[in-house]
């Protein structure tokens, strides 16, 4: 047992939380392991609408502390990491035949004291929560809201002829999967261990350490390591991680809320989103995605346990079409649909009544009986670095005087360059590397920012780029997300670290994936 490493804190989860905790404490001079059974995001944080947001729906519920947090974090974390994150406008179209949820906190206000308001959501009821919106959260770079007439502005061209009016708003695009692993970057650069597709098959709690047993999923081998505390963000897993490989008992739990999107040619020339507000009380967006497609969703359904794979139903795709096709000219079949994901939140359970009331709230416990133990529930990808930060302010009741909060401010990599100067760099890349396409160019600054020049290295020609596998992927690219990136799969690559796979047929999918699992049984060996 002497021989088996020791490190300050163990994490079991490799998704946003995970990772956004090991970044915080390995950045404090903390000994950090990280464990995750599958690859980086290959859950939840892959899974999201991609949107670093205050959450505007959740006023009507009064999450008033959530939505002022997410709000002033919007911009912390844009100028972090501008390659990944960027400012968008949304359209909130406006009709008098809006409603909302009737079992909302507002809604149910409002029907107490305007009994002749039931289940509307009237012009000055949206204008007091884009105010709230604005007000709560500090602005600096993101402008404010603004009131838009649809007969005028080339919003409206798509949109139905009874849709008048609009409020536009201002939130923010995130790459969620591109997110995690630029956490997990920067953590391991900080001295943090990152194991990829490593189950945690058991943690054994002494009274002052934790004794926990891996099993790599690829070799089958088993290791065992020790930890001081161990940080259980399981992410849909958290309980079952609690009760099943901890053995500890515990009343908190989470609800798993199932949401699903579908995406679609490119419904619409501009580069807004909209904000779709439905006869139900719910809510989608329809956000440009990947410059020639649309992505819709989200829906919002109760998900039995973290075993049963998350789906897009047939339900899901009617109600998501439905909903979108009462806005848009331009009706949608399914037959639209080329791509769709579904992802499980784990929300913390409050014993709401629905999914969609269900808190956003993130809920950290600390177990010190024994070993000290962290439980990781709730939370939402926006405030992920609050999240570590208040993890951290937990940890620090076992590790006294630890370092002050530092990450705010902190470029992820590729991040060292100002929001307003994306397109300078591409122009940048553009000259430096002539033989790119414009999209191509485009692409890399979005993935990789300014460490888009490590990715192409000494390249003068496209052919010294290697293999050309379609749709500007390259061998040296993969090469780079093999080595640096934890790339194992073909969908690792394809659908995680980038959206590629829609761009892609299946034959070509096949010698991506080929070519990435035999490099990588080279480094294996």
């Amino acid at each position: 047992m002497t021989d088996t490493p020791f490190t300050d804190l163990f994490i079991i989860g490799g998704g946003i939380n995970g990772c956004g905790i090991a970044r915080d404490a390995a950045g404090r001079g903390l000994s950090v392991t990280l464990a995750e059974m599958n690859d980086l995001a290959s859950a939840t944080s892959s899974a999201s609408t991609k949107l670093f947001h205050g959450g505007l729906r959740y006023l009507e519920y009064f999450e008033f502390r959530l939505v002022r947090e997410a709000l002033i974090e919007r911009e912390v974390l844009l100028k972090a990491m501008p390659h990944i994150s960027w400012p968008m406008r949304f359209v909130l179209p406006f009709h008098k035949d809006m409603r909302f949820d009737s079992e909302t906190p507002t809604s149910k206000l409002l029907t107490t004291f305007m009994p002749w308001m039931k289940g509307r959501r009237p012009a000055w009821l949206i204008r007091l929560g884009l105010f709230l919106y604005d007000s709560l959260g500090k602005r600096g770079i993101l402008p404010g809201t603004a009131k838009l007439d649809l007969a005028a502005d080339p919003a409206g061209r798509p949109l139905k002829d009874k849709f008048k009016t609009a409020f536009e708003y201002s939130d923010c695009w995130i790459e969620d999967a591109r997110l995690v692993v630029l956490n997990a970057r920067d953590a391991q650069a900080r001295g943090a261990e990152i194991l990829t597709r490593t189950k945690v098959l058991s943690a054994e709690r002494r009274a002052d350490h934790w004794v926990i047993t891996l099993q790599d999923q690829a070799s089958g081998d088993t290791q065992q390591r020790r930890a001081k505390m161990l940080v259980n963000a399981g992410g849909p897993w958290v309980a079952d991680v609690l009760h099943q490989k901890l053995g500890q008992n515990s009343r908190e739990n989470i609800r798993l809320v199932r949401g699903s999107h579908i995406v679609v040619p490119k419904l619409f020339d501009h580069g807004r989103c909209y904000f779709f507000q439905g006869t139900d009380g719910r809510i989608i967006f329809a956000i440009p995605y990947e410059e020639d497609f649309t992505l819709i969703g989200t829906t919002d359904a109760d998900h039995p346990d973290p075993e049963t794979a998350p789906e897009c139903t047939a339900a899901e795709q009617d109600y998501l079409i439905d909903f979108a096709s009462g806005y848009f000219n331009q009706p949608l079949s399914r037959d639209d649909i080329v791509w769709t994901y579904s992802g499980v939140r784990p929300l913390y359970d409050d014993g709401a009544s629905s999914a969609t009331a269900a808190t956003r709230e993130y809920v950290l416990t600390l177990d010190q009986a024994q070993a000290p133990l962290l439980n990781v529930f709730g939370g939402k990808i926006t405030t992920y670095r609050k999240l570590a930060e208040a993890a951290l302010a937990k940890i620090g009741e076992v590790f006294p005087q630890l370092p002050a909060d530092w990450t705010a401010g902190i470029a992820l990599p590729g991040g060292d360059f100002a929001v307003a100067d994306v397109e300078k760099l591409q122009g940048k890349l553009a000259a430096d590397y002539p033989f790119l396409s414009p999209y191509g160019t485009r692409r890399l600054i979005r993935a990789y920012g300014s460490e888009a020049w490590e990715v192409l290295g000494d390249a003068k020609s496209a052919a010294d780029l290697g293999q050309d596998f379609g749709a500007t992927i390259t061998a040296r690219e993969l090469d780079w997300a093999i080595g640096r990136e934890w790339v194992r799969t073909g969908d690792d690559y394809l659908w995680r670290r980038t959206k590629l796979g829609l761009r892609l047929d299946e034959a070509q999918r096949a010698a991506v994936d080929a070519y990435i699992q035999g490099k990588a049984s080279q480094l294996a060996a």
